[in-house]
């Protein structure tokens, strides 16, 4: 058995979680401390998701750290290569390279009572002993593949968005995409424009509202490097802007309508013919399922060699997809844009925490924490992108920033107060957690009428924030020790 290696924190993970933690962490004074990376870079989802057209759909210069602004964002919003560059950048500039430890597959983590401290398993058998546990490895990494019979007996190229094959020429080819979420409408426009037929199945269309992207010009780059405060200006105004759309989600009610109108009316201006038209339009409220921004999603699915298909799929066979209608498609590859296990995330990784208790079997019906950053029975965990973090409206970056904050306050509380651990009160988390079950009952997330990856089997949604981000930020800004146990 290899010998362990100490360290006072680790990380799982070098994304935006994952780094956000780290520099925080050295900004704090604290070098103890290992990034463990399961591939041979930093990046996280966007070193994993190179399909083509992936890009954000936050604007870039809210989708960047707070303390380190990019005044070269060359657009809107930013593509797949720029916002991997960046977090290149920011690992180089803040010295993460001596805590970093590629290759490092984490498998499992127990927790030590009597120590005090985890013991993190690597799948090479390499150990870690670390008094905290961050977890950044981020909601988006699982690839959930549709129940779909005969799936595998598909003979040509079959993979996920998140898993790009790019050695699958397909130029030229006939090509089914499944699925119509968020990465493939990106990916759409750009396959539509290269392959012979292009076979799109839709089970639900999405509410989809105009990409308002540019690019910006070599002089406001340079207004933007000289002139800190008007980059400041224009970040606080996209936040803001942002923000606002909270209201859409957390009632149903009037502005929602609005904004349904509104994706409506560039339906209607978008597509002229009203057979295809009817079945791109959403039956259910707008935010139920999560918000696209396209602006060539459209024009793609009219293209004479794409074809929107509604039927439901009944099997998938060596040569091509069968639908409930009898017609069988041959294809030669097909593309699933079939979203990822966000309730499952941590899957992967096997948590004991405290008397034997394993986290994902903890969390088989639903997932339950504290602000979505630590869990009753799992002292000196911290998780960032944890249950009911996540955002409908705004930029996550924002929210990983908050939970790095409250992690670091905990972690230094072990350090100043002298503790064993700390762990959360099952009291205050089951306290929280009643109030996010009351919260999402009045919101369109958990009332408007579809089913969505932000939800559990149940009908729980786990994903979501139901509320604005500042009411997040002010409730992580200080960790109130009576909301745990402390062991000294």
């Amino acid at each position: 058995m290899q010998p362990v290696t100490e360290v006072e924190v680790a990380i799982v993970g070098s994304g935006f979680s994952g780094l956000g933690m780290a520099i925080s962490l050295k900004k704090a004074g604290l070098e103890s401390f290992l990034l463990l990376e399961k591939a041979g870079e930093v990046g996280g989802t966007w070193r994993e998701n190179t399909y083509p057209g992936a890009a954000c759909d936050v604007p870039a210069h809210l989708y960047s750290f707070s303390f380190e602004p990019n005044p070269a964002w060359s657009r809107t919003y930013a593509s797949q290569p720029e916002i991997l560059e960046y977090l290149r950048r920011c690992a180089s500039k803040y010295g993460m390279g001596p805590h970093l430890r590629f290759h490092a597959e984490v498998t499992s983590a127990e927790f030590d009572e009597a120590r005090g401290g985890w013991t993190v398993h690597m799948k090479d058998g390499q150990r870690i002993g670390a008094r905290s546990l961050v977890l950044g490895n981020g909601a988006l990494h699982l690839p959930a593949y549709p129940a779909i019979p005969g799936r595998e007996s598909f003979q040509g190229p079959a993979f996920h968005s998140a898993c790009w094959r790019h050695d699958a020429e397909l130029a030229g080819k006939t090509v089914a995409v499944i699925g119509t979420g968020a990465s493939a409408i990106q990916l759409v426009p750009q396959l539509a424009s290269r392959v012979r037929q292009l076979y799109l199945f839709q089970r639900t269309p999405p509410w989809i509202l105009p990409r308002f992207d540019k690019a910006f010009s070599p002089e406001r780059r340079k207004l933007f490097e000289r002139i800190p405060l008007l980059r400041w200006l224009y970040r606080a105004a996209l936040y803001w802007n942002s923000e606002w759309r909270a209201a859409l989600f957390l009632r149903a009610g009037g502005l929602n309508r609005i904004v349904e109108w509104v994706s409506r009316r560039y339906l209607a201006q978008s597509v002229s013919d009203p057979r295809l038209r009817e079945r791109l339009a959403p039956n259910y409220r707008l935010g139920c399922k999560r918000v696209l921004l396209s602006s060539d999603y459209y024009p793609a699915v009219q293209q004479p060699n794409v074809e929107l298909v509604t039927e439901g799929i009944e099997s998938i066979g060596p040569r091509g997809v069968r639908t409930r209608d009898g017609v069988e498609r041959e294809v030669d590859a097909i593309v699933y844009g079939t979203g990822f296990d966000v309730s499952r995330y941590l899957a992967p990784i096997r948590i004991v925490g405290r008397g034997g208790r394993e986290l994902n079997e903890l969390w088989s019906g639903s997932p339950s924490s504290f602000l979505g950053i630590t869990v009753s029975g799992f002292p000196n965990l911290f998780l960032l992108m944890g249950p009911n973090t996540g955002l409908g409206h705004n930029s996550m970056i924002f929210m990983i920033e908050a939970q790095a904050r409250y992690a670091l306050q905990c972690i230094q509380a072990l350090r100043t107060r002298e503790l064993r651990w700390m762990e959360v009160r099952p009291g205050v988390q089951a306290g929280f957690n009643e109030q996010l079950r009351e919260k999402l009952a009045q919101t369109v997330w958990q009332s408007g009428g579809c089913r969505s990856w932000y939800q559990t089997a149940d009908g729980h949604n786990s994903a979501i924030w139901p509320g604005f981000t500042f009411d997040y930020w002010l409730r992580t800004r200080h960790v109130h020790l009576g909301d745990y146990l402390l062991q000294p």
